[in-house]
């Protein structure tokens, strides 16, 4: 009996082998899946991010020239000479006139400077020649990019100045000077 007990029970684990073979298999199988991540993707692109710099720059009409220039003034006589300034960079800009300046003259203000901006009445500047120095940069506003100025310097030497006045000179260096705007954030 023991031999037909014994045929009898080994059907009885083939069968509970059968059953756990394929039951480990599939936990295998959970736990391959769980453990490499599998989910579903997505994703997108955003190509060609860039972005440049802009320029600063400026042109002169008389770069490392004189604006003006004449010998032989008399009392009364007024010297006018113009110049154009443009932004020729990217970016708008503040500009501002430095005057570096010496005037020779017995009475400073026997010599007098009128700076005016073109299309406009009112002067820039005006005052003794010389006194731009002291009163420091003069700010001329922004100007857009590509934008063009003209300025006329006009001189005069008063009809009251005396013969003490005779012989002497006074000269000016200017100087035109850009600076960036203020800086911004953009949001796109």
């Amino acid at each position: 009996m023991n031999e037909t007990t014994t045929t009898a029970a080994a059907p009885a684990k083939s069968r509970k082998r059968l059953a756990i073979v394929p039951l480990a298999g599939l936990l295998v199988a959970a736990a391959v899946a769980v453990g490499s991540g599998a989910d579903f993707v997505s994703n997108s692109v955003n190509t060609a991010n860039a972005f440049s710099t802009g320029t600063l720059s400026q042109q002169n009409s008389k770069a490392d020239k004189a604006i003006f220039d004449l010998a032989n003034l008399k009392p009364g006589d007024t010297l006018n000479g113009s110049v154009t300034i443009t932004n020729s960079g990217s970016l708008p800009a503040s500009f501002t006139l430095t005057e570096n300046a010496v005037n020779g003259f017995v009475k400073a203000d026997n010599l007098t400077l009128v700076i005016t901006r073109a299309g406009t009445a009112t002067p820039v500047w005006s005052g003794t020649f010389g006194a731009l120095t002291k009163a420091g940069p003069l700010d001329l506003g922004t100007f857009a990019a590509g934008e063009k100025r003209d300025y006329t310097f006009s001189t005069t030497l008063a009809q009251s100045a005396d013969n003490t006045e005779q012989g002497k000179t006074a000269k000016a260096t200017y100087t035109w000077d850009a600076k960036q705007g203020t800086a911004e954030t953009f949001n796109q």
